[in-house]
């Protein structure tokens, strides 16, 4: 599998920009008082347990925001899963530099590599040949979701609506503020964009049953246990066939995923891909 495609570099600069200013506004007193200007040393990130890859070009990129002298040597593709003791990254620069950048680095590495990891975990779970896609939310951290996304997709997941305008996703609040299920979906084909797809977020039979009457091109199926998630499936089928993409979404747990996959959903939409995965075990092992 090729690895994704990088968010643009202008926009992760501006990131990194922004976590090293939070780190060094008061420089680094720690380096400063112990090491010599001019020392030279090599620095190795390390996979302390088993993971899936993702974000070494990022953490090398502060390295290199800090001392475009900084040489950076061959990385781990993002997307291999690597064991324990596995050497993801090296870097070769001044001293204070490596050691300045080392949190920032570790930490972006350390959460995109956690995502990916558990990213890796649901997409294993899907039957053998299903079409079904996992897929994260925008339930990500504040200014990182262009990071963290990234890490989904080297995880083997896909990408939900990157933003509020990206796409019409009608939920629970909409149908309330709009005066119904209809209603909410009308004004929505009348003034969204043609080429913009209409999701709508259905709890009962009945709002399925009234968003399909009304023209919805996604059906996102919430808090649905399996045996509603059948029936539902089996009723979008009947009516329009597979015109209508159903989604399955609220609550989902890693023991879930195959049995979902089974009843015929086309996508699994999983917060906890990014709100809850665990930082991966990575660290920087430094030589002289």
């Amino acid at each position: 599998m090729l690895p994704p495609s990088l968010p643009p570099w202008p926009l992760v600069d501006s990131l990194l920009v922004r976590a090293l200013e939070e780190d060094l506004a008061g420089g680094d007193l720690t380096s400063e008082a112990c090491v010599e200007p001019g020392v030279r040393a090599h620095a190795t990130f390390v996979a302390r347990s088993e993971l899936v890859v993702a974000g070494l070009a990022v953490a090398a990129r502060v390295f290199s925001l800090l001392d475009v002298s900084v040489k950076i040597g061959d990385a781990v593709v993002d997307g291999t899963r690597v064991q324990k003791g596995h050497a993801l990254l090296h870097v070769d620069g001044n001293a204070r530099v490596l050691l300045a950048g080392e949190r920032v680095a570790l930490n972006l590495a350390q959460r995109m590599s956690g995502v990916a990891t558990l990213t890796r975990k649901h997409v294993d779970a899907l039957p053998a040949g299903s079409r079904t896609k996992i897929v994260d939310t925008r339930k990500t951290t504040p200014g990182l979701r262009a990071l963290e996304r990234y890490a989904v997709r080297c995880g083997g997941g896909h990408s939900h609506r990157d933003m509020l305008g990206s796409a019409v996703l009608i939920k629970d609040n909409h149908i309330v503020a709009a005066g119904g299920v209809t209603a909410a979906i009308t004004r929505a084909r009348a003034s969204a964009p043609h080429t913009c797809k209409i999701e709508c977020e259905v709890e009962s039979f009945a709002q399925l049953d009234e968003a399909l009457a009304a023209g919805a091109d996604i059906v996102l199926l919430d808090n649905m246990d399996d045996d509603m998630t059948r029936e539902a499936v089996g009723r979008v089928r009947a009516k329009v066939g597979d015109r209508v993409l159903v989604e399955a979404s609220g609550g989902i747990s890693l023991p879930r995923i195959g049995a979902l996959a089974s009843l015929g959903v086309d996508v699994i939409s999983v917060g906890a891909l990014t709100h809850s995965a665990p930082a991966a075990d990575v660290a920087l092992d430094l030589s002289l």
